[in-house]
């Protein structure tokens, strides 16, 4: 009976050692779950930040530079369109190409002069697009920055290079009704936008590429002005 006993304490004392290993080892991979998940945070943060500084298109000129760090991921180009229509149809459509910083499932996207955060649906404006409209059936400026050709892909870690030439450019578009179409992958936050500037808006796929545009129309007679921000990107490890 006694060695019955001092066997059944022995496999007792395995079978406790046995689920507090368990049980550690699970605290561990939360433990790293959560580092990772804090680590990528903190990289698209710095990501959205570098983009919101080194490619401000409203009050930057010539050459500039800046640096984003992240530990994990990948900074590279995306094909993007903004279009203008005035009732007869389109009247300019701009390359203005994109920047989109992806780490897992942390995603920040500079298009157009605004730096969007976060995968659809959940994703949000952090930076404003150039455009604006004044509420009473004045003038629609709208302001595109473009990323140029010179933009290319880099992932890894470690710290990137944002190289700008920074130049503006005007033109008049005349006097009608107007609509402004964004081509995103992000639509959530553009739309919330627009209707913040007085447009009522939808959405639709305008070149059948599989990537629908933020389509906002603006009511009323305007004067219209188009201000493209070519920013020549250049991306550098």
């Amino acid at each position: 009976m006694t060695n019955h006993r001092g066997q059944a304490n022995v496999v007792g004392i395995a079978i406790l050692i046995g689920v507090t290993v368990v049980a550690l080892g699970a605290l561990t991979a939360s433990i790293g779950a959560v580092i990772e998940e804090d680590a990528a945070r903190a990289d698209a943060q710095r990501v959205a930040d570098g983009f919101a500084t080194t490619l401000d298109a409203r009050t930057t000129t010539g050459h500039n530079r800046g640096r984003v760090t992240f530990a994990e991921g990948e900074i590279r180009p995306l094909d993007r369109q903004v279009r203008v229509f005035d009732e007869n149809g389109i009247v300019r459509t701009i390359d203005a190409g994109a920047l989109v910083f992806e780490a897992g499932a942390r995603r920040v996207t500079y298009l157009g002069g605004a730096v969007v955060r976060g995968q659809p649906p959940g994703s949000t404006m952090r930076t404003e697009p150039p455009v604006t409209a004044a509420r009473d059936g004045g003038a629609l400026v709208v302001g595109v920055a473009t990323v140029g050709d010179a933009a290319t892909a880099v992932g890894g870690a470690g710290t990137v290079v944002l190289r700008t030439n920074v130049s503006h450019e005007r033109e008049s578009l005349g006097t009608g009704r107007f609509r402004v179409a964004v081509e995103t992958a992000t639509p959530r936050p553009w739309r919330r936008y627009f209707e913040r500037t007085g447009a009522t808006v939808t959405t639709r796929d305008i070149d059948g590429d599989g990537t629908e545009s933020v389509v906002a129309r603006y009511p009323g007679e305007r004067e219209a002005w188009l201000v493209v921000h070519d920013l020549r990107v250049e991306v550098a490890a």
